[in-house]
């Protein structure tokens, strides 16, 4: 059975976002961490959510992950996640973004991504 990850969305703005995940044992890797996998995910969460803001929703613009660069750095075992997502520029076809990932006041991994800016065809 599948189970959502639990990202709760604390606050955005324009080029700016903070999401926050509690920690439950189905994170977990078989040691007994969060997985990387999660990490990523709310990083990857934050970024979108930073950049949605910005986009010109009215003319149909969308973003997409274009990649993302995830350094993992210290393990996370509880408590909860903090994602802090800044977006550094946000050009006419690719937005940078970087997010850090805290866990009780230690950084835990940081992530630099690149997004695309588009509006799709209409054919």
């Amino acid at each position: 059975m599948r189970k959502p990850l639990g990202f709760k969305l604390v606050a955005r703005e324009e080029g700016k976002s903070h999401f926050q995940l509690s920690i439950q044992d189905f994170h977990f890797n078989p040691q007994k961490v969060v997985h990387g996998g999660v990490l990523y995910s709310l990083a990857d969460t934050g970024m979108g959510g930073a950049l949605y803001p910005m986009l010109d929703l009215a003319n149909g613009e969308l973003c997409a992950t274009i990649e993302i660069k995830m350094t993992y750095l210290k393990a996370a075992r509880k408590g909860v996640l903090d994602c802090h997502t800044t977006v550094i520029n946000k050009g006419k076809r690719v937005a940078m973004i970087e997010s850090e990932v805290w866990n009780e006041g230690k950084l835990v991994a940081k992530a630099t991504g690149s997004y695309a800016v588009f509006t799709p065809s209409k054919s």
